[in-house]
């Protein structure tokens, strides 16, 4: 039941990026051009985004657990340090470099764009460095999970 949620949770996201226009690098990279042709449509796509995560959120968090997990899985810190600041930076340039961040460039892979299909590659590469640079438990943690 768990995997049928995921699979169809992914599917309503991704389907929201492909009616939103979020994965089309153009019209990202429209947004994020302040000083040139400027569309600000993706803002309503934000500010939606937010005010459903503020209210999902809240009602999700009076829960004792998740539906499908033991435990709810948050950032156990909010400290803000330069390893986040640097990794928020390297995410935005990468972002306003390919015109895509991870969520709309694996909804726009089926499209087989040629661009996409650079971005997602280096994008793998980009994590798995991250990965080991950090020295990362985030694949010790996934198996004891996958084990529960």
């Amino acid at each position: 039941m768990r995997v049928l949620f995921g699979f169809l949770s992914g599917l309503l996201f991704g389907l929201g990026l492909v009616v939103s226009g979020m994965a089309n690098p153009a019209k990202v990279l429209s947004f994020l051009d302040l000083f040139g042709a400027w569309d600000p449509s993706l803002i309503f796509v934000m500010g939606g985004a937010v005010v459903v995560t503020f209210v999902g959120y809240r009602l999700v968090l009076k829960r004792s657990a998740p539906m499908f997990m033991s435990g709810f899985d948050l950032p156990g810190t909010r400290l803000i340090d330069a390893r986040l600041v640097l990794g928020a930076m390297v995410f935005g340039i990468g972002w306003g470099i390919g015109g895509y961040c991870p969520g709309p460039a694996l909804t726009a892979l089926p499209l087989l764009a040629p661009g996409t299909l650079v971005f997602v590659p280096a994008m793998l590469v980009g994590i798995w460095g991250g990965v080991i640079l950090r020295g990362s438990t985030l694949f010790t943690r996934n198996q004891k999970e996958a084990t529960a």
